[in-house]
């Protein structure tokens, strides 16, 4: 393994950088010293205050910067560290504590040491990476805490969860105004908002949003689709990349149609802003990045991978997880799935898991239930479908349990017990659940209707019921991070969550063959539902909205 002879200025370990090799890779050989290479830095900032202090009236945009923000100062030092390695300053973000460096890898090499290779894995074919940690020149080790974008290792996932709305079941897939009929949003399109949905893969298919809001009779929304740093291809772009990356592409789009016609059918009125990036780290601080500034109401996130998967190193982890905390100071609401893989997360191991960024204390968790017919009546429980776990592209289960990671946070006033040795008290997801299995979602894809669900699904349904609700609020008590409310008690001495929420007291996450172990439903507050799925109009008078 390679390693730039020292330079004259001593470098230091950045804590937390040690990242383990992808399963199943090899490495090749070197990278090329003159490949380029983009990375973003992390800075140091002040101690960011208790979000959860802040959900009922987030700072001002001037006390955020104020308080939140890198120093100028630092920002200064680090430029001119780095320029004398020949590396390039391309922007500098004080309010996300972020800047984005540029060079070849031999100067990346000299300034940091990460030792880039070249590497092939079944799984994502040849990339560059690193494995191990990266230094930073001494001085600058009190100011730098993250180097992000060495590598370009995929950290995050996504599949369709189409194949159980091939069974045969006596509803049909939800259309928008089932959805809205069935969690009873209240009145409005979501006139004047500004939603968000990430991206990861996949491109745009206009004509299918198109499609999907004439069958619907909704009207067509403003939708800005905006390159974090990767291409969005049309079908006819597609057509013409290899065969193996077309279909993952193609696949990908799938899923990214899915959100943004969840979305547009539920707030035809409100402006959609589609984000896409590369899945890896620097492609998920980036976009969580444009997404402080854009300010949305909400951000709706159905890509993500085991919070101890390994392909995440911690100060990733902890890089990402600051973005979080940040967006949820302004009063973001980032709503993220809680996985489609039950309580194993695609793990192999005889643990539980859950699924990052949903982990995050920062984040509002969403998980799925699918609509059984019992007795003539329509019941509304847990989504477990199969074995629990998408095999073969069938089977899949809601995400859900105890982070292994992420303490619970003070707000989190709930008792579950994590299903591990430890005992460690995490932070417990979901925190809502809304449909995911069957009868599934009726959408459009390539002109045709694809019926789709996972908690890909019903997490936009989510962040649509927000901003739906944001728009019928008095403006003092508008932009607000919901998650810690729903634990907050209210008048009636209970959290609002039991009062907004109807409680789903039925099924489990239990994912095979491995762990084999899961979390049930049961009535209140559980790692299986959270507080249950959502009643549209009683969440907006809880927040002191009116009907």
């Amino acid at each position: 393994m390679r390693r730039q002879a020292a330079t004259a200025k001593q470098l230091v370990v950045v804590r937390d950088s040690a990242r383990v090799r992808q399963k199943g890779a090899k490495r090749l050989r070197d990278a090329s010293p003159q490949q380029r290479v983009d990375v973003t830095l992390t800075l140091r900032g002040p101690k960011l205050p208790d979000a959860a202090v802040f959900a009922r009236r987030p700072p001002s945009l001037a006390q955020f910067r104020a308080k939140c923000g890198a120093s100028r100062a630092d920002a200064n030092k680090v430029s001119q560290v780095l320029r004398k390695f020949g590396l390039s300053i391309d922007e500098v973000s004080l309010e996300t504590r972020s800047m984005k460096v540029s060079g070849t890898v031999a100067q990346m090499e000299e300034a940091f040491h990460p030792n880039l290779g070249i590497y092939e894995s079944a799984k994502q074919g040849t990339f560059r990476d690193r494995e191990g940690e990266y230094e930073v020149p001494a001085e600058l080790q009190p100011i730098i805490t993250a180097v992000l974008g060495f590598g370009e290792r995929r950290v995050a996932g996504r599949k369709p969860s189409k194949t159980a709305a091939k069974a045969t079941h006596p509803l049909k897939p939800f259309a928008p105004q089932d959805i809205e009929n069935h969690y009873r949003f209240p009145q409005g399109r979501g006139a004047g908002q500004r939603i968000a949905v990430a991206e990861f893969g996949g491109g745009y298919f206009a004509e299918d949003l198109a499609a999907y809001c004439k069958l619907f009779g909704r009207d067509l929304p403003t939708v800005k689709r905006i390159s974090i740093d990767a291409p969005i291809r049309n079908l006819a772009q597609m057509n013409r990349l290899k065969p193996a990356h077309r279909r993952d592409e193609i696949g990908y789009t799938g899923e990214v149609m899915m959100d943004v016609q969840i979305v547009a059918g539920l707030c035809p009125e409100a402006e959609i802003l589609v984000y896409f990036a590369k899945d890896h780290q620097k492609g998920w601080v980036d976009l969580l990045n444009q997404t402080i500034k854009d300010r949305p109401v909400a951000l709706s996130i159905s890509w993500g991978a085991a919070e101890d998967s390994g392909d995440w190193s911690k100060a990733a982890l902890n890089a990402i997880n600051e973005r979080l905390h940040l967006a949820a100071l302004l009063g973001i609401t980032v709503c993220c799935a809680s996985g489609d893989d039950g309580s194993g997360d695609m793990q192999t191991d005889k643990r539980a898991h859950v699924d990052f960024p949903g982990s995050s204390p920062y984040s509002l968790a969403v998980g799925g239930t699918m609509i059984r017919h019992k007795a003539g009546k329509a019941v509304e429980q847990t989504w477990r479908v199969g074995k629990g776990r998408r095999i073969r592209d069938v089977g899949g289960a809601t995400g859900g349990g105890v982070s292994s990671i992420f303490a619970k946070p003070g707000w989190q006033k709930v008792s579950v017990a994590s299903l591990n040795k430890g005992d460690f008290k995490g932070r417990v997801v979901p925190d809502l659940t809304a449909l995911a299995g069957p009868p599934m979602y009726d959408l459009i894809f390539q002109s045709e209707r694809s019926p789709g669900g996972g908690t890909s699904a019903s997490t936009p349904v989510l962040a649509s019921l927000i901003a739906r609700v944001n728009a019928l609020l008095p403006p003092r008590k508008r932009q607000r991070w919901l998650t810690p409310l729903l634990y907050a008690k209210t008048s009636h001495g209970l959290s609002m969550g039991r009062l907004v929420c109807h409680d789903i007291t039925i099924g489990n996450n239990v994912s095979n063959p491995k762990p084999g172990i899961g979390f049930n439903a049961g009535p209140g507050f559980d790692a299986v539902s959270g507080w249950g799925v959502p009643i549209g109009a009683s969440l907006l008078l809880a927040l002191g909205g009116s009907v």
